[in-house]
């Protein structure tokens, strides 16, 4: 009697188990979600051809933010629009790279979709080949809106159907919840597909990994220089074990540590950034990343309370982000409540 070899499981396969067997998505969704991925294929390819495609270094441009775009990330962004404008599955898009959002042409029909993203996190690691990462969310449209606006988009993270990343790194991955766990894909260059390669991360509930850029120390508030010093004071402070240090500068490539091993990774707000409420984006990466973080069972706070339960105030709202292990961001995030009651 001969066994029988198991296919591996593809991306497309994954996902009409989902909506046939547990009908947990719908066919737009799930059409969304592979356009999305390849999408990151084609990100993937460009990004991996490096100095012999001639998109590396600055694209000359400002982004919404006034940061220096680079070619990559143009050419990230536009990749993403192309993909996702004429399927039929989406009324809007929004990226971090553009001031409004982008609606779809009138020529496409329009589905009940709002897709978010941040074509190319931690662009500033192209140039020198460090893993960079393309992040998104999903929202449904308000009912009832037929085209549209900013306000459309300004939904708490607890709103999403779906958030993922690709990383593309020594091998790219698709790191993908639909709301029900985290899976993992890996892409098979050969097959052109993403192959399922990991079911239902889980983050440990506790940790001695840490990634912060410490170099803004002296500009941050006491909450937070306080935990942090009981870190670095390792085994001979009032934690009495040693912690390390892990910090890559591209969030993408930190959080998927985190979802493989366990730590945390913090941006507080600082008297340098104070004024524009924080680092990161609410929409294009602090919601995402906190919907995958605690699906996988790990928290997500912006240092007083969940971040999921922000209401954002503008598209390119900012703010601190804490996210990972959930023993040590419920520590950090308890020392800035009280540092706030006081």
């Amino acid at each position: 009697m001969h066994s029988r070899t198991v296919a591996p499981i593809s991306l497309s396969r994954f996902l009409i188990e989902e909506q046939r067997e547990k009908h947990h998505i719908n066919a737009d969704l799930r059409l969304l979600i592979e356009v999305v991925a390849r999408a990151c294929k084609a990100i993937s390819i460009a990004v991996g051809k490096g100095a012999l495609g001639g998109v590396l270094g600055s694209a000359g441009t400002e982004n919404v933010q006034g940061e220096v775009q680079k070619k990559l990330d143009v050419l990230s962004n536009e990749i993403l629009l192309e993909a996702n404008e004429w399927g039929g599955h989406l009324a809007a898009l929004a990226s971090e790279e553009m001031d409004a959002p982008h609606p779809i042409p009138h020529r496409y029909p329009k589905g009940e979709y709002l897709l978010v993203f941040d074509p190319l996190d931690g662009s500033s690691n192209i140039d020198v080949n460090v893993s960079v990462g393309t992040i998104f969310s999903v929202l449904r449209c308000p009912a009832g809106v037929r085209e549209p606006d900013a306000g459309a988009f300004l939904q708490p993270g607890s709103q999403q159907v779906a958030a993922g990343y690709a990383v593309y790194g020594p091998s790219t991955m698709l790191v993908l919840t639909l709301g029900d766990g985290v899976q993992a894909f890996t892409l098979d260059r050969e097959l052109g597909s993403f192959v399922l390669t990991a079911r239902d991360l889980r983050i440990p509930e506790d940790t001695r990994e840490f990634a912060i850029n410490l170099s803004n120390l002296r500009h941050w508030q006491a909450p937070m220089r306080r935990y942090i010093e009981e870190l670095l004071a390792g085994k001979s402070g009032p934690r009495g074990v040693d912690f390390n240090l892990r910090w890559v500068a591209s969030m993408v490539a930190d959080v998927h540590r985190i979802l493989c091993r366990g730590g945390i990774f913090i941006y507080p707000l600082d008297a340098k950034i104070k004024d524009r409420g924080g680092k990161l984006r609410l929409l294009y990466e602090a919601n995402p990343m906190a919907f995958i973080v605690e699906q996988a069972g790990g928290m997500a706070t912006d240092g007083l309370g969940r971040i999921l339960d922000l209401v954002p105030q503008s598209l390119h709202q900012r703010v601190p982000v804490f996210l990972g292990s959930k023993n040590e961001i419920a520590r950090v995030t308890q020392y800035h409540r009280e540092a706030a009651a006081a």
